[in-house]
């Protein structure tokens, strides 16, 4: 679940420059620097956050086929 939400928030907010205001901050940070300062989601890591939900994916259908294999529920 965290893989995701770190996906889905740098691939929607990591590259826009827009300005927010930040209760307790004197100075309107961008979007951007917020996501970065604030959660620490770096934009440079979605290459590695795509490969692992992917991967997940492959994995949990690897698994589900090859059970479905090798598990045999019927009873004769």
């Amino acid at each position: 679940m965290a893989w995701t939400v770190y996906g889905a928030i740098v691939s929607q907010y990591g590259d826009v420059e827009a300005t927010i205001t930040v209760p307790g901050m004197s100075n309107k940070p961008t979007i951007k620097w917020y996501v970065e300062d604030h959660f620490g989601y770096d934009p440079n890591f979605m290459a590695p956050v795509a490969i692992v939900l992917v991967g997940f994916a492959v994995f949990f259908a690897f698994m589900y086929a090859y059970c479905l294999k090798t598990l045999n529920f019927q009873m004769r």
